[in-house]
């Protein structure tokens, strides 16, 4: 057997400075010294250094106060960071190893005029869905994709097609009894809460799905991954395969585009 490759050496003293910048943007306002020795694990001896040489590089401010804050060098990295990311067009080129992996379909979809819009999808071999087209909108009230929306999104841009879903006004799509305002808003929370949404042989019997949001920097929901297959291949339970490795992907997502989930 051949021994595995050794991982890439490092330079410590950067992964610690990254740690600080990493510590100091979660901290979402300025920190004392002691106050971020204590986050980081550090003696205030040991970091104070760190902190010269990022204040020298304007990577790190003080406030008058004396508190230490991401200065504007890191604004402009930052800046340029988000000038070159595409929450689209990164999704797409990642979705390949997550439709490998669960050997599911996964769709990309954003909120368009008729609401939740289906952008892109991918197919895995294994499970074929001939009724979910690009182009097509899911409902908000009944699927997976919809609630997620619903959950993360102001108000006032999804709660016109809510009424409308709920009063009969826009039509449903499937043969099945429309959802109470009371049971929509109720799953809608528990979307909030636990940042995934579930559907189970709902809208279409059979079919289950699993939907979560991917937020840009500024906290704003930038489209939607669902999961979407037979009821009996896909695992819906918490700790399961299915609804970790979506949490992963969408969080992962979410980070590289700059939202900062702690802050």
């Amino acid at each position: 057997m051949s021994p595995k490759p050794r991982a890439p050496r490092g330079v410590q003293s950067i992964e610690t400075g990254g740690a600080i910048l990493m510590a100091l943007a979660r901290a979402g306002g300025p920190l004392k010294l002691r106050d971020l020795a204590e986050t980081l694990g550090m003696a205030a001896a040991q970091l104070h250094p760190y902190l010269v040489s990022f204040r020298n590089i304007n990577m790190v401010e003080q406030t008058e106060t004396g508190q230490y804050q991401l200065g504007p060098f890191a604004l402009h990295l930052g800046l340029t960071r988000l000038r070159n990311q595409n929450a689209y067009r990164e999704t797409i080129r990642r979705l390949p190893e997550l439709v490998e992996e669960l050997r599911l379909m996964v769709t990309i979809s954003v909120w368009g005029l008729h609401g939740p819009t289906i952008v892109y999808l991918q197919e895995s071999e294994a499970r074929i869905h001939s009724n979910v087209a690009v182009g097509g909108t899911f409902m908000v009230t009944m699927t997976a994709t919809g609630k997620a929306f619903a959950a993360f999104l102001p108000g006032k841009i999804t709660d016109p097609l809510v009424r409308a879903e709920l009063e009969g006004g826009e039509p449903s799509l499937y043969a099945i009894p429309n959802v109470s305002e009371e049971t929509f808003r109720s799953e809608v929370a528990t979307v909030a809460r636990q940042g995934y949404s579930i559907t189970r042989d709902a809208p279409i019997p059979g079919v289950s799905a699993v939907a979560a949001p991917v937020f840009d920097h500024t906290g704003t929901v930038q489209l939607v991954v669902t999961v979407i297959g037979p009821t009996n291949f896909i695992d819906l339970s918490e700790e399961g395969p299915c609804v970790t490795r979506l949490m992963e992907f969408t969080a992962g997502l979410s980070r590289d585009l700059g939202h900062l989930e702690d802050a």
